[in-house]
């Protein structure tokens, strides 16, 4: 069932995109049609970028740019952009127009597809390929590699079989006029035509019946896997990118070619394969190394504990010493019911018992079971990583069932593995927790070196091998691995390394680590403010923006740093960097300059603005990043890292606002009760006028101030638009949160009531006016603060936890995990169990004092809310309704936390703005206000 706008709403919609026709007026229909920069891609050599162009609703453009000719071109309908290493070609996905798939019925938009375009940035010619799956350079940016998607009749008669629990296709399902001779084949087994399109000669190739490929670093080679079943042809075709030649290196009957790889210097083709008649998800696969100097092939066995599945790949080292490739203990296939052969099977027990649906929670299970059915999927496709030296031939397994996740670098002797293992069902009620390891790579033997480590603070290993640095409990450690010994680098320094602000009951978090030295002489590491060198020899640290963070509140970070896909960014001795600093007095931003080994910092630019580092190119020193305020678009500005002072500004999405009325922000500061200083943003309508008092709407999570210079997001959602309500009228009111553990929503209210009343105070709010909105932890808050105070006039809450007590042991749909250690350890900051503190937990539950409530309040869920159990709404909805309270509940039917379907989430910014404006401007009451909806079904579409 689908409720559609009443007549009102209707009415309120069309009179509100009507008025679209003023350039003026910020609207929904001007919202729609914002355009905002999504994913942009610097080419490795800094020459070009390519971005896509987007705007709320509608169709996207594809936007490349050269930055050493300024050429500009654009791909109608382009997104997901992609360039090539000399930025001389961008390719970018087009998707079916918004208009064919809302045309098409439910069946015909599955069948819609998408395709490429390939953009030549010099002259800016572009070559359209229909229905392609995927598409990518290679690294050295000489090839673009096209896989096409399989044909119509292939992806329905697919589709029909898939089975979403065990996330593998099953095999394909042939109608009843079908002939009965083609042999089934499996989705995962099914080959596609794969184009290489070389980029200098504007020549291609195609090869069909294609399951897997792989570009080498160089631009050398290009290693292709062929499986046609039909055909019982399988073979490993090289091809020699500077010739085109193809080679088949290997010919298989009945051995399906699973993952391929190339080594970097050129000597060796990494390969898996397995019987093709067995299906894929119980096929054990073998690994085979092909010398390509000589042609010889060397076998690598499986052993009676590990083998290999599908989902193994295949990791050559860049010095070309070792491949790191998964394997597994077992590789079994999928389990079946039984099926009632006779009518004896109709009155067995233990056949009727195996037609049962049940899952068997137990009190001792490592995971709570929608949790482990969560990672069911996952542990489908683990594999254990295990090496193969290339010199002997020898093949060390690194992780096991114990120890089974190890962050893969380009490391000689050593690696970090980590397990969750011993902690799993803690998860519970204490959030995640790892042990570490370092791992020989030429033994396997594995050190236990740091145990019982909070998830997130992961510990670095050192480039040469002989450090790991990590954070525990507030301070920096160095751990050495041949000595086994752990050095506590901060026991000498006052500066706190742990988070200041953390008002949650559990361990503070580090503010994190910035690169290491390439010879492993020194690491960088954070506080609040400043960045600290830590030398390994020396065991000492110091600030290399000589403590000038704390003096001047402006936190500094590293930015600009080249981003490597599998290696971390390494700096040198004497390197300049570029730092992004925030001034947490004024909420600006500003780029500065430092020396790694020196101490100092000079200042480039800073100002009241925001900035953000988008992208570095990996072989020049070209960076992006984007400038904003609340009345300036982040456009996209182009320099060099040493000197962003001086960029050009590439895009200019600003014109949009120039041409729409717009409001203007600016930081408040104010006291609360406890006489804590507290900082947040005020918005102030378009047409301010000095003196006037004006509704105001309060938004709010956690910290907002620092959000003072941030354009607002040109969106309709379940947020308000800050444009939209400035420019009708209204002021708005971000204020910055801090939370007492055991008492979040007072002390929550006690921040709210007192920056309200201040900006009473200023003249600025009118008190018979002020509404409230949040969403998720924001929408508890606003939940609980209408029990508290009368302040506000009305309430909009989106996805609240009314009820501490029954929320306290719901489960998060989204992964699977229960919510007991978001109370205890987590952002509901309770900090005890239920058990041992139930009056907290109905002190701080809304629906325990509903009969207090005097606000009108909307209620959101959506009714597949993946984050807080949409119950929760239905409790406070119906603890209001029973007291008598004015009370609307919006349940938006196959909604997640978020909503993502347009036309509920403008249907919910039309009826938010109805409500405010008709309790705090005094407009009519609409009809659904008034009188609510009936239920009622409509007829669904073909």
């Amino acid at each position: 069932m689908k409720l559609l706008p009443t007549a009102s709403l209707t009415m309120l919609c069309v009179s509100l995109f009507s008025a679209g026709s003023f350039a003026a007026d910020v609207t929904p229909n001007a919202i729609m049609k914002f355009e905002s920069l999504h994913k942009p891609v610097l080419a490795a050599q800094g020459g070009a970028f390519a971005v896509e162009v987007a705007p709320d609703r509608g169709d996207s453009h594809g936007l490349a740019q050269r930055l050493d000719s300024n050429n500009s071109f654009t791909v109608k309908g382009g997104s997901k952009p992609q360039i090539n290493r000399d930025g001389r070609f961008a390719a970018f996905v087009i998707e079916p127009t918004l208009l064919e798939q809302e045309m098409a019925t439910d069946k015909a938009r599955k069948q819609l597809k998408s395709g490429l375009v390939l953009l030549n940035t010099d002259t800016g010619s572009q070559v359209q390929y229909a229905s392609v799956e995927k598409f990518a350079f290679n690294q050295a940016g000489s090839h673009m590699a096209i896989w096409y998607t399989a044909d119509e009749a292939s992806d329905e008669s697919d589709a029909k079989a898939e089975s979403d629990l065990q996330e593998r296709a099953t095999a394909e399902v042939t109608s009843a006029k079908a002939d009965a001779s083609v042999p089934k084949v499996d989705k995962y087994d099914k080959g596609r035509t794969l184009e290489l399109v070389n980029l200098n000669g504007a020549s291609s190739q195609k090869i069909d019946q294609v399951t897997a490929y792989y570009f080498d670093k160089a631009g050398r080679y290009a290693l292709v896997a062929q499986n046609d079943i039909n055909a019982n042809v399988h073979n490993l075709v090289l091809i020699d990118l500077n010739t085109d030649k193809q080679t088949v290196l290997q010919t298989y009957v009945d051995q399906q070619i699973g993952a391929v790889s190339v080594s970097e210097d050129g000597r060796f083709v990494a390969y898996t394969f397995g019987t093709a008649s067995q299906a894929p998800f119980g096929r054990e696969y073998q690994l085979s190394l092909y010398h390509l100097a000589d042609g010889r092939t060397h076998k690598v066995p499986n052993t009676d504990e590990w083998t290999l599945n599908r989902y193994s790949e295949l990791t050559f080292s860049e010095d070309s010493k070792r491949l790191f490739f998964g394997r597994v203990p077992q590789v079994n296939q999928q389990l079946e019911l039984p099926k009632v052969a006779s009518e004896s099977d109709l009155f067995d027990p233990s056949m009727i018992t195996a037609q049962r649906g049940l899952k068997l929670w137990h009190g001792d299970d490592p995971r709570i079971k929608p949790n482990e059915i969560k990672q069911y999927k996952k542990d489908l496709k683990r594999s254990y990583l295990a090496v193969l030296h290339l010199n002997n031939n020898q093949v060390v397994q690194l992780a096991d069932r114990q120890v089974p996740d190890i962050e893969l670098q380009q490391q000689q002797r050593y690696l970090i593995a980590s397990s969750d293992k011993p902690y799993l069902k803690m998860i519970t009620w204490a959030g995640f927790y790892r042990d570490y390891y370092i791992v020989d790579i030429n033994t396997g033997r594995k050190k236990l070196f740091l145990p019982q480590q909070p998830s997130g603070e992961a510990p670095r290993l050192s480039p040469n091998e002989r450090f790991a640095a990590y954070y525990q409990q507030g301070e920096l450690f160095l751990y050495q691995i041949a000595q086994d010994r752990r050095v506590h680098l901060t026991k000498d320094i006052d500066t706190p390394f742990a988070d200041e602000d953390h008002d949650y009951p559990s361990a503070a978090p580090s503010y994190g680590f910035g690169p290491w030295l390439e010879d492993g002489s020194a690491f960088l590491a954070y506080d609040k403010y400043d960045i600290w060198q830590f030398n390994t020899e020396s065991l000492t640290g110091f600030t290399i923006t000589a403590g000038k963070g704390r003096q001047q509140q402006i936190q500094y970070r590293l930015a600009g740093l080249v981003e490597h896909k599998d290696k971390p960014t390494i700096l040198t001795d004497g390197q300049g960097v570029l730092l992004h600093g925030y001034n947490e007095r004024t909420k600006g931003d500003g780029f500065y300059q430092a020396k790694v080994g020196g101490a100092g910092v000079k200042a480039l630019m800073q100002g009241d603005y925001k900035l953000t580092p988008l992208a570095r190119a990996e072989l020049s020193d070209t960076v992006l990043y984007s400038k904003q305020r609340y009345d300036l678009y982040p456009d996209i500005y182009s320099s060099n890292i040493s000197t962003p002072q001086h960029a050009v500004r590439q895009t200019d999405l600003d014109s949009q606002r120039r041409g729409l009325d717009w409001g203007n922000a600016e930081l408040v500061h104010w006291t609360n009760g406890d006489g804590q200083p507290l900082d947040g943003v005020l918005i102030k309508p378009s047409n301010y006028q000095a003196g006037k008092r004006y509704p105001v709407l309060v938004y709010f999570y956690r910290f907002m101030s620092d959000r003072l210079h941030a354009f607002p997001q040109m969106k309709l959602n379940h947020r308000p638009n800050f444009a939209w309500y400035a420019d009708n009228g209204y002021a708005i009111f971000l204020p910055d949160i801090r939370f007492e553990v055991g008492y979040p929503g007072a002390a929550s209210v006690q921040a709210l009531t007192s920056g309200v009343q201040h900006l009473i105070e200023m003249g600025i709010a009118d008190r018979e006016a002020i509404g409230i909105q949040g969403h998720s932890w924001g929408g508890y808050q606003t939940a609980f603060a209408v029990t508290q105070t009368h302040i506000f006039k009305a309430a909009v809450t989106g996805a609240p936890v009314a009820n501490m007590t029954s929320a306290y042991s719901g489960i998060r749909h989204g992964t699977g995990l229960a919510r007991q250690f978001q109370y205890e350890t987590g952002q509901s900051r309770i900090g005890e169990s239920l058990f041992n503190a139930p009056q907290k937990y109905i002190e701080n539950s809304p629906i325990f004092y509903a009969e207090r409530i005097k606000t009108p309040m909307m209620i959101m869920f959506g009714d597949k809310d993946d984050a807080v159990p949409w119950e929760q709404g239905v409790e406070l909805y119906l603890a209001m309704r029973r007291a008598g309270k004015e009370v609307v509940f919006l349940q938006y039917e196959d909604e997640p936390h978020h909503l993502k379907k347009y036309p509920n989430k403008l249907d919910y910014s039309l009826r938010m703005m109805q409500y405010f404006d008709h309790y705090l401007k005094g407009t009519p009451a609409p009809q659904w206000l008034q009188q609510g909806e009936a239920y009622t079904e409509y007829k669904k579409a073909d």
